[in-house]
């Protein structure tokens, strides 16, 4: 069974958030989680793609803390314990959307004594997918999601200033390298009004390809310093009104180069739009 988190922080909702009412992560929190041992939450489903791509991933990437796998119910039993953090895949809704729509987020979660898990303290979280999307169209980004949670970690001890600000802004300034980078998208990334090569170069000016899955896996996987790639979170035909999340990720730094979000409608579909590509491009 999936954690269900209810976020009424927009601001920084993927990134730190806070998955309590009022809280924001603090330096001491950061620092103390440096003492903890990880607990990676395993999904209940064993055929899971998620479970099979998380202990390849954190045997390859992690290195911040001592690690270990466990089950939904050792994680009810573990998480009020803040000698433990948690690296768990959640159900997010937004209080402040009226949608209902509902989100896999991937978190870093504190242990804390006496806390619901709704308000354990949040380090960062990662939208992975609309609910009802399998998990196989993100499962084969995890490599990136695990590396930027464990970048952003450090982001947060090194430059604690950063914890209260706008942290959309700090990692959208990287927008400005994406003139030497070649962005790697799929079709289903893009809005059907701008789903072709053609379309998007006559709007973003920099190099850019279309390709498969496999070769978005293949630039990750050899750590291309060249390429930055797309993750989309969208309904996918599942919800008509739902966020879209669009961000831009290095394959060989895990840096996030662009994030935003906007709600599915018919004006603006699911799926990179027109004027991402613009902001994209307007550095």
């Amino acid at each position: 069974m999936k954690r269900k988190i209810s976020l009424v922080l927009v601001l920084l909702a993927a990134i730190g958030a806070s998955q309590a009412k009022d809280h924001l992560p603090t330096k001491a929190e950061y620092d103390a989680f440096l003492k903890t041992k990880t607990l990676v939450v395993m999904d209940s489903n064993p055929m899971s793609d998620f479970n099979f791509k998380i202990k390849e991933v954190m045997k390859n990437v992690w290195t911040l803390t001592e690690y270990d796998f466990i089950s939904d119910s050792e994680f009810e039993d573990k998480q009020n314990d803040p000698s433990y953090s948690f690296l768990v895949s959640t159900v997010v809704t937004f209080d402040a959307d009226k949608t209902k729509a509902r989100y896999n987020f991937l978190s870093l979660l504190m242990g804390e004594s006496e806390k619901k898990v709704k308000d354990l303290p949040d380090l960062c979280s990662i939208p992975l997918s609309y609910l009802r999307v399998e998990d196989d169209s993100y499962a084969y980004k995890m490599d990136a999601f695990v590396r930027f949670i464990q970048d952003h970690v450090k982001l947060m001890i090194d430059q604690p200033e950063l914890i209260k600000a706008n942290v959309f802004k700090y990692y959208n300034k990287n927008t400005k390298s994406l003139k030497n980078k070649t962005l790697l998208l799929t079709k289903e990334d893009l809005a059907k009004t701008i789903n072709t090569q053609s379309k998007v170069q006559n709007i973003y000016p920099y190099d850019i390809k279309i390709v498969t899955q496999e070769e978005v896996t293949a630039a990750i996987e050899r750590k291309d310093e060249n390429v930055v790639f797309v993750h989309k979170v969208g309904p996918q035909g599942t919800k008509y009104k739902a966020r879209c999340y669009k961000i831009l990720i290095g394959a060989a730094d895990s840096r996030f180069y662009y994030f935003d979000y906007h709600m599915v409608s018919k004006k603006n579909p699911d799926g990179l739009l027109p004027k991402d590509l613009k902001r994209m491009s307007s550095n």
